[in-house]
């Protein structure tokens, strides 16, 4: 019995630290969505000003990805859902 206890303690230690864990919100280039659509994008959903969304939509187009956002997986979860809700390829790493 104590080896059940110990396994559950275990479980609920890495949940936790499963959940802290800083993780990248990654918005890929396409050939389907305007730069205007992105950057509108970004503005709403990850609060970014003009000038930030501006710039990362370059990067997404010049390098095909970029990290627009970084925070745990229940923070980026909900932009990432609104950000694909868009029709952007999007991504939590």
């Amino acid at each position: 019995m104590q080896f059940t206890y110990l396994e559950e303690e275990l479980v609920e230690c890495l949940e936790d630290i499963e959940s802290t864990k800083e993780r990248d919100l990654i918005v890929y280039n396409d050939d389907f969505n305007t730069f205007d659509h992105v950057i509108e994008t970004l503005i709403k959903v990850c609060k970014h000003s003009a000038e930030q969304a501006e710039q990362c939509t370059w990067i997404i187009h010049y390098k095909g990805k970029c990290c627009v956002k970084k925070g745990t997986y229940k923070e980026l979860k909900p932009m990432k859902d609104a950000i694909s809700d868009a029709g952007i390829k999007v991504a939590i790493v």
